[in-house]
């Protein structure tokens, strides 16, 4: 057995190596703060379709799919932050829409549906949504989606707080684990149809499935083992 370690070393190095490189993680902090576009490319991930849906506002008034605004963009959310410390990680987060306030100001995008589709297929993700509760939102629920091949895998959901009065920020976590998916589907539902809350997302977090150099590791692993 001794004379393999050296192998058994290399093959873990390469391993660990490889398996690092394959999970993905977003705090937005290296985007610089603005209008990213219609779709984005970013370190592993396409995000795409922002609001291409359409549905009803929460006073059942229609929005068509253009007119919420289709843009990514990077919000300074410096403010929410200071306010909600447990929330993402400082001080860029991704908002959706047509409009962004420069500076540490901000403003809560429009949110009704947005995909994000994965270079590398995932086992597990999870992402931070800050949004506005109670006022005209209570009832709507928020859903996380995984998606493997176009069919729905796993959701994680929770309904917007209902008490009434005036709105207020605040914010929550979804996850969803223990499937494999190659798309994360986050939007908006009311009564059976996409609605418009506002939403914000920040520390998107996937774990991949090894490549195929990683398998390959850990099948040599397992034969220097054996022998």
């Amino acid at each position: 057995m001794g004379r393999f370690a050296p192998s058994l070393v290399f093959v873990c190095a390469a391993l660990g190596s490889t398996a690092a490189q394959a999970d993905v993680f977003h705090d937005y902090e290296d985007l610089t703060e603005g209008f990213l576009g219609t779709s984005l490319s970013h370190a592993g991930v396409t995000y795409r379709d922002a609001n291409t849906v359409s549905g009803f506002y929460p006073d059942g008034n229609p929005f068509n799919d253009t007119e919420l605004g289709n843009q990514f963009i990077i919000e300074n959310a410096t403010l929410f932050y200071n306010d909600f410390p447990g929330y993402g990680s400082p001080v860029n987060s991704l908002t959706f829409g047509s409009a962004y306030i420069p500076g540490t100001n901000l403003t809560i995008g429009a949110l009704a549906s947005a995909w994000m589709d994965l270079d590398i297929p995932g086992t597990a993700a999870s992402l931070d949504l800050a949004y506005y509760e109670n006022g005209p939102w209570g009832g709507i629920e928020y859903i996380l989606a995984a998606v493997q091949g176009g069919n729905v895998v796993a959701t994680d959901s929770f309904v917007i707080s209902d008490l009434g009065g005036r709105d207020n920020p605040t914010y929550a976590t979804l996850s969803v684990s223990g499937v494999e998916f190659d798309s994360l589907h986050l939007y908006a539902w009311l009564n059976g149809a996409y609605t418009a809350p506002r939403g914000m997302i920040d520390n998107l977090s996937i774990t991949s499935i090894p490549e195929p150099t990683a398998l390959l590791g850990l099948a040599l692993l397992a034969a220097l083992r054996r022998r």
